[in-house]
């Protein structure tokens, strides 16, 4: 019999209060499975979730600056390149919390405040519902305004 499991039945058999026994490990390795390891997420995964967050809000037309814009949009058209979900996303990672600086452009007539705040919320709810960690901070910087007669910016294919 285990020291709690006694030092219980001795306070019981006094009228003291009931205390719980002392929950023996079983099983192999024992213990919490949880703290037999440690995981690690790696800061491109968190940017990932944030760059597919903070697309699904209406009023984001696009992520990153203009030029990575041009640059992901040519990587996009060469075979076997993958789009980049993580265009306009720097993520820091540590063991429990994470902080987000996200690169946006809204479409022109929106509430930018209101679509800061609604990519703010998505983006944290994705983040510490997917891996755990502690969202810090999210900052925003809007890099440009998609006017309704601009084009998207795609270079034109070298070939037809």
């Amino acid at each position: 019999m285990t020291e709690t499991t006694e030092q219980s039945r001795a306070q019981n058999a006094g009228g003291g209060t009931e205390s719980v026994p002392a929950r023996e490990a079983t099983g192999r390795g024992g213990g919490d499975p949880a703290a037999r390891g440690r995981t690690t997420i790696a800061d491109g995964v968190v940017e990932k979730i944030a760059g597919l967050a903070t697309r699904d809000v209406v009023g984001v037309h696009a992520m990153g600056s203009g030029l990575s814009r041009t640059f992901g949009a040519v990587r996009d058209r060469v075979p076997g390149g993958a789009k980049s979900v993580a265009r306009g996303v720097k993520a820091e990672v540590g063991e429990v919390q994470t902080a987000l600086d996200l690169e946006i452009v809204v479409d022109y007539g929106v509430s930018i405040t209101e679509v800061s705040r609604d990519v703010r919320e998505n983006v944290i709810a994705a983040v510490e519902r997917m891996t755990g960690l502690e969202v810090v901070e999210v900052n925003i910087a809007v890099s440009d305004v998609k006017l309704p007669e601009e084009e998207d910016e795609e270079p034109e294919p070298r070939i037809q």
